[in-house]
């Protein structure tokens, strides 16, 4: 896939010249915060605390060089070969081949689609109406298709290659480091953003249910890992405003009032290398502008709870029907966690496997074959959200 596919034909409009602006300006302060860099372990084998600290100081930490070129390579094929099973419009049931296309048959929600260079989310009562402000929407080329498929939820069972990483021994070693040797999953999907046609997604934060809890702490909603196959930039990458992980729930329509734009002052971009990881708490505001760059984003996104947040917890039901959420619950869901490991060893051999202490403790081992992958359809029923 080309994804310096030449200059794009749209912009921002009346707003392009102070768009650049900002995006250059962001990347700058983004540069002086101090969380970028290799995973790295102290002498005792734990994360090393520099990145914890750095993580707890802002909510975000780029993890550079974890995934190689052919980890890479294998992450862009399976990408192609759901490109070319999606849906031919919203609604289709085939391909452009014909075929049936991906996830049509699934009874989970999969395929999330939005005009091009739209924000299907913002200003909604949508996923419980957490996109609190529209973002602007810039004016697509003439050409441009109707819809564009721009998140894939479930993604784990369409992508071997992204179970692959969400086995990765070091990723999982950081899972355990910052929500504890029980972390249990939350959910898995595919940020798709296509040059030119990529959607917005509006300023958020992820948490739902423990805002008013008694044990409400900075990381209780947990927090997600993002993966890039490409890379990112400032005009298509994620947006964190630093330390609004520790403010609580957060007025995100006052932030923008004050502001007189949806440029939030002080938002900051995750600035990638392909191969990248960045681990952003999901009670961070966050979000990311329309793609009108002409370069692909593409993010394995994968997240992690701490275990005493969710367990007899009922789910937000953001991502499925909402649950109480008990340990038989929590342990049908961390087997995908099991199998991902499993996947990842078969792959590469050379790596120490992640030894994940709730199956060691329950004597539990899982295998990655043809009827483990016969179990992953629809598994996204039983995310974990909160």
């Amino acid at each position: 896939m080309d994804t310096h596919g030449g200059v794009v034909a749209v912009d921002y409009g009346p707003e392009e010249a102070a768009m650049q602006a900002y995006l250059k300006e962001g990347e700058r302060r983004a540069g002086m915060l101090g969380n970028r860099g290799p995973i790295r372990f102290a002498t005792d084998g734990r994360l090393h605390p520099d990145i914890l600290d750095a993580y707890w100081r802002c909510g975000f930490y780029i993890f550079e060089g974890v995934l190689q070129s052919a980890e890479l390579t294998d992450i862009e094929a399976d990408l192609h070969d759901i490109l070319d099973r999606l849906p031919v419009k919203r609604d289709a049931l085939v391909d452009h081949q014909g075929r049936p296309a991906i996830a049509v048959d699934c009874k989970a929600p999969t395929l999330l689609w939005s005009k091009p260079l739209g924000d299907p989310l913002g200003g909604t009562q949508l996923a419980n109406g957490r996109h609190q402000v529209k973002m602007f929407e810039p004016k697509p080329r003439q050409d441009a298709p109707e819809d564009v498929v721009y998140l894939i939820l479930g993604s784990l069972q369409f992508s071997e290659a992204a179970l692959r990483v969400y086995g990765h021994p070091q990723l999982l070693a950081v899972a355990a480091a910052v929500n504890g040797a029980d972390f249990v999953p939350f959910n898995e999907a595919l940020f798709i953003k296509e040059p030119g046609l990529g959607a917005s997604v509006a300023w958020h934060q992820d948490g739902v249910t423990h805002w008013d809890s008694a044990d409400w702490h900075q990381g209780a909603h947990g927090f997600n890992f993002m993966a890039q196959l490409y890379g990112c930039t400032p005009a298509n990458g994620v947006w964190v405003v630093p330390g609004s992980h520790k403010l609580g729930k957060v007025d995100i329509r006052a932030m923008v009032a004050e502001a007189g734009t949806e440029r939030l002052p002080d938002a900051v971009p995750l600035v990638c290398k392909p191969g990248d990881v960045a681990i952003t708490n999901r009670q961070a505001v966050h979000g990311s502008f329309a793609n009108t760059s002409p370069d692909w984003r593409v993010t394995v996104n994968f997240g992690f709870h701490p275990r005493k947040s969710v367990l007899g917890v009922r789910g937000g039901g953001v991502h499925n029907a909402p649950a109480i959420y008990d340990a038989a619950r929590i342990r049908e869901r961390a087997r995908v966690i099991g199998y991902a490991i499993d996947a990842r060893r078969r792959r590469f051999p050379a790596e120490t496997p992640f030894s994940y202490q709730p199956h060691v403790f329950a004597g539990e081992t899982y295998c990655w074959d043809s009827a483990a992958r016969a179990t992953m359809k629809d598994y996204n029923l039983l995310d974990l959200s909160i």
